[in-house]
């Protein structure tokens, strides 16, 4: 076994507090990663607190890991130890069901392992995440970086960078189209970049006017007010694609009407309780559509980390201690950063 040192969560009210844990020891197939930064996602927070009521304590958040590896097993063939790798959001999955086959880990149809808060096949075992300083990860469910520099930046790639780049690939997005995209968060921050790179027109919906300027730096070509009645008419039936990041409850019908006939709207944030039922009409007389999508496989967050390196884009990040992790959750909570806290696993020992 390997002795780690990480934050966890022991129970749904307490603050994350320092936490010493065991990782399996290397396997034939393994890579071992001393983790050097980790993002820090709301599904962090949703699972520290038992918000979605599936949590298993204790608790070792974060699922987009960037860090260096320090040893790998005997069978690995695609790492070798002083490798710049990350881990995302799934460290395993069946494998022999049809969406594994086609590489779509995340729609295992049995269930894909979680980098946390996951019990592992054949075992009860609870998969502990990036809040630490190492991680042993099977080779297939590793990644690699080329990005040179700004690795910080790199980590939240592995969540809302794929998060958005899959349904953007899936439904085509390319030069020529008008794209939309609601909501500049973590994720929606990542949707402009990846949707202006891939050559799209891109336009930013929010509902705060202080995020124009960030929006247009960001890439978007235009802003629109979406509680503007007048300005939100002015784009009635003209988006190709319409990306929909935010995870509160909102009226969809706004949005599917600006869509083109035979148009979709995709929608990544998770909201804590329903959207309000959106109108069927909207929907029929266009043949539009509203969609979800989820992370990617393994295949695609690598052509999308490949992209990212490709076209220079990472995330907009602020960094953090360890030990200033509960009050980032607090400052989350208030949509108070831009637009993604990453921790510096540098800190941990001092933590």
């Amino acid at each position: 076994m390997i002795d780690a040192q990480g934050y966890a969560a022991l129970d749904p009210t307490t603050p994350l507090a320092p936490f010493s844990f065991q990782r399996r020891a290397l396997g034939e197939r393994d890579v071992q990663i001393e983790i050097l930064y980790c993002g820090v996602c709301h599904s962090d927070l949703h699972t520290a607190r038992n918000e979605w009521n599936n949590t298993l304590y204790p608790s070792v958040p974060g699922h987009e890991i960037v860090g260096r590896v320090v040893a790998v097993g005997s069978a690995v063939s695609g790492f070798k130890v002083g490798d710049i790798a990350g881990v995302g959001c799934l460290v395993d999955s069946c494998r022999n069901c049809p969406s594994c086959g086609e590489g779509l880990e995340q729609y295992c149809e049995n269930g894909f392992i979680g980098t946390y808060n996951g019990s592992a096949f054949g075992g009860s075992e609870n998969t502990l995440g990036g809040y630490s300083d190492t991680i042993v990860v099977d080779e297939k469910y590793v990644l690699r970086i080329s990005h040179t520099d700004n690795l910080a930046a790199v980590a939240p790639l592995l969540c809302a960078g794929i998060t958005t780049y899959s349904p953007l690939r899936q439904w085509k997005v390319g030069p020529g189209q008008k794209v939309g995209v609601v909501g500049l968060g973590g994720l929606g921050h990542m949707a402009v970049k990846i949707a202006n790179a891939m050559g799209a027109k891109v336009v930013l919906f929010t509902t705060s006017p202080d995020k124009k300027d960030d929006a247009l730096r960001l890439g978007a070509s235009e802003v629109v007010i979406s509680k503007n009645r007048a300005e939100m008419a002015s784009h009635a039936n003209s988006f190709d694609f319409i990306l929909n990041t935010v995870a509160a409850p909102h009226d969809l019908d706004a949005f599917v009407n600006l869509l083109k006939r035979d148009a979709t709207m995709t929608l990544v944030g998770a909201p804590a309780s329903p959207h309000p039922s959106p109108s069927v009409f909207g929907l029929m007389f266009k043949r539009r559509r509203i969609a979800g999508s989820l992370i990617g496989g393994i295949a695609e967050t690598q052509e999308m980390l490949d992209f990212c390196a490709e076209h220079s884009i990472v995330a907009d990040i602020e960094m953090i201690r360890m030990d200033e992790i509960n009050q980032a959750y607090e400052r989350m909570l208030k949509s108070d950063v831009k637009y993604r806290f990453v921790i510096d696993m540098a800190t941990l020992k001092s933590a």
